[in-house]
């Protein structure tokens, strides 16, 4: 059986007390979609409550350093102005702890469970009412489930789109070479902000339900589809 795993990397705004000079002035720009994704954090929640299971997600704004990148990419034009020895705190102190808690929960779910899925859960203000789903390239188990998920998606005429063969961001992409794609299945979730920011075309929480539902059945019936065949029963 499959199980599950959620996260949610560009989660908040924060921005901790240290660090509060390095944006006086951009404060806006910190509460905008630049620092972070409005309703990330909200649908992700609900996800983990869902399907009982801890969330692993981000804890400052990404405009401080961005919880997916590797190098250079991680910082913004904000914190490249921090001292080399501050951004190697920030390192410690927010990436490694996030990076860590993912592959040790995957590690661990993978010697109790056939396979897992590994949601990770984004807003963006650049799909205006659509939903997109992503999967690595040759990630045959996240493919499956992700065509299985937009169908039923499809079926609920939610407008939404499933791009294979996506190259994911350095972070994830780290994952994707540890762990075998026959049982580690990735997958991104972006939902249009203008569903959590002004309830359109749906409604915010019609759409989390509806999202919730059909991954659980999305999940199952891919399940269902590679468990073996019971041996039929010899005739007496």
């Amino acid at each position: 059986m499959t199980t599950f795993l959620f996260s949610c990397e560009h989660a908040t705004c924060a921005v901790p007390e240290a660090h509060r000079e390095l944006f006086r002035g951009a404060e806006d720009e910190v509460a905008s979609t630049a620092g972070w994704e409005p309703g990330s954090l909200n649908l992700a929640q609900a996800f983990s409550m869902k399907f009982r299971t801890p969330l692993v997600h981000g804890d400052v704004t990404r405009l401080l350093i961005d919880l997916e990148q590797d190098g250079d990419a991680r910082w913004s034009r904000f914190s490249l102005k921090l001292p080399e020895a501050t951004r190697a705190k920030l390192i410690e102190r927010h990436e490694r702890p996030f990076r860590t808690q993912l592959a040790q929960r995957i590690g661990g779910d993978l010697q109790r469970h056939a396979a897992v899925l590994h949601v990770m859960i984004h807003t963006s203000a650049e799909i205006d009412g659509r939903v997109l789903l992503e999967t690595p390239p040759q990630a045959p188990l996240a493919e499956s489930i992700a065509a299985a998920w937009r169908g039923l998606l499809h079926s609920a005429e939610v407008d939404v789109l499933h791009v294979r063969g996506v190259e994911p961001a350095a972070a994830p992409a780290h994952l994707v070479r540890e762990f075998p794609a026959a049982q580690y299945a990735q997958l991104r979730l972006t939902a249009a902000q203008s569903f959590f920011l002004e309830g359109r075309p749906w409604r915010w929480e019609t759409l989390k339900k509806v999202l919730l539902d059909s991954l659980a059945r999305a999940v199952a019936e891919t399940d269902a589809l590679s468990a073996p065949e019971s041996p039929s029963t010899a005739p007496g």
